[in-house]
This record gives C-alpha cells, sequence and structure tokens, in this order.
C-alpha cells in the first residue's frame, strides 16, 4: 500500500512526459501519446548495406561509406535524425530524463531483433564519456540505454571495457576529417577483447567518426567483429 502511495505521489509531482514531443501524458500507462505514435517510423529498406543510413537504391552504401572505408562490420540507425528526435535526446541527456533511455531501448530491441539475433554479440559496449562530462550530465547516456537494452536481450554490457582518456573539443562544428583528428588516441581498450564479438551503443550516429575510431581500437586489440547500433542516425551525407 506504501509502494503505491508514493508511486502515485511521484506521478502527480512528476508526471511522465511523451519522450518524442514532451507534453504530459494522460494515460500513465503509454509509452507515448497518441499524436506521436504515427510519427515512429524506423527506418525501413533501402538503407546503406553498412551504416545503415536511408539510400534511394537497394543493396547499396551510402555516400559518406564509399569515401571511407570504416572499421566496424555493420551498423544500423533506428530513426532519421530530424529535429523532433534531436529535441528528444538533448531532454534525455542533459536535463536526466531517463525514463527516455528505457524507451528507446524498447525500440532498439524491437526494431533491431533481427540484426541482434544474426550478429549475436558477445557482449553490448557503450560509448564511454570523458569524467568531466559525465560529471556534468550526472550519468552516460549511452551507458544507461546499454543496461536497458541488456535487460530486454540478455546480452551483457561492459561499460569498462573502453575508456576516455583525454577531454576532446565538441564534435558538432567540425567536419569528419576535423572529427577523426580530435579523436585520435582518445580511447583505451581497458579489456581483453582477443577473439570478442562486440556491440558499441550509442543514442546519435552523425558522421560515424566515434564509432569508426572505436571501431579501429578495439579490432587493433584483437576483437573478432564490432557492430553499432544508434537510436538515430543522420539522414543525409555528413562527408564534407
Amino acid at each position: 500500500m506504501l509502494k503505491k502511495v508514493l508511486i502515485e505521489a511521484a506521478d502527480w509531482i512528476y508526471p511522465r512526459c511523451c519522450p518524442v514531443c514532451n507534453r504530459i501524458l494522460k494515460n500513465k500507462n503509454d509509452w507515448v501519446c497518441p499524436e506521436c505514435r504515427g510519427f515512429i517510423k524506423p527506418i525501413h529498406s533501402p538503407y546503406c548495406l553498412k551504416c545503415g543510413k536511408p539510400v534511394e537504391e537497394p543493396n547499396a552504401v551510402c555516400t559518406d561509406c564509399e569515401r571511407h572505408r570504416a572499421h566496424y562490420d555493420r551498423g544500423r540507425g533506428m530513426f532519421v535524425y530530424d529535429d523532433r528526435w534531436k529535441e528528444s535526446i538533448l531532454l534525455y541527456k542533459n536535463s536526466g530524463r531517463r525514463e527516455y533511455g528505457d524507451f528507446y531501448a524498447f525500440l532498439l530491441a524491437k526494431c533491431a531483433k533481427a540484426e541482434l539475433e544474426k550478429w549475436r554479440p558477445d557482449c553490448i559496449v557503450p560509448v564511454p564519456l570523458s569524467k568531466k562530462k559525465k560529471r556534468k550530465r550526472g550519468f552516460n547516456q549511452a551507458e544507461y540505454l546499454a543496461e536497458k537494452l541488456s535487460e530486454r536481450t540478455g546480452i551483457p554490457v561492459d561499460a569498462s571495457c573502453i575508456r576516455k582518456r583525454r577531454e576532446t573539443l565538441q564534435q558538432k562544428a567540425l567536419n569528419r576529417g576535423q572529427r577523426m583528428k580530435n579523436l585520435k588516441n582518445a580511447f583505451e581498450v581497458l579489456h581483453d577483447v582477443r577473439g570478442r564479438r562486440i556491440l558499441l551503443l550509442d543514442d546519435v550516429y552523425t558522421t560515424g567518426s566515434t564509432m569508426d575510431t572505436l571501431a579501429e581500437e578495439l579490432k587493433r586489440n584483437g576483437a573478432e567483429k564490432v557492430w553499432f547500433l544508434t537510436v538515430c542516425i543522420g539522414g543525409k551525407s555528413a562527408f564534407h
């Protein structure tokens, strides 16, 4: 009875919001509001055979992957990173809306089920944050997402496999070449990954420089396969 009262009090003080539009949910048992249900449309074929971005022709790769040979084996972003998803994810990682991470994990487990069954990764490795950024945010949004995805899939999480050993410039103002230079020697593999099949996980993929750098470091240390999953991925070429 006490637990029920506390839950009801929490719902009254901190009402659950739609993780897409951030409006208060009238039905607290809903994941999203009725208006946003039709908006949640995962990327379907045709998509890039390498990174999963939308493409015009089936069985093709995007211009980014044509120009740059990435070190990861394959990846998928579930949704196109448009203004609505951008607002949702910024609230998730900068305003502590952890319940949004629960929703993203639910979508990833559902939409990437075929990939996960095919890849059969040994573990999920969330993209690491620097100590400074983690203190500022209060948590690593990729690590929280990994934990929730693990609960739904049974794939274990190895959150300390890689650490970010130095601060880097903010990536959003840099082009792909500058991002790769910015990330050089920024990460260190701490665990034995020889022969391991690893799934990298993050909230957003734009140019792919972070995923590529991490995959390169993992494979240099002996990882057999490296894939990635993200909630969102840029819909247009980011190579410039």
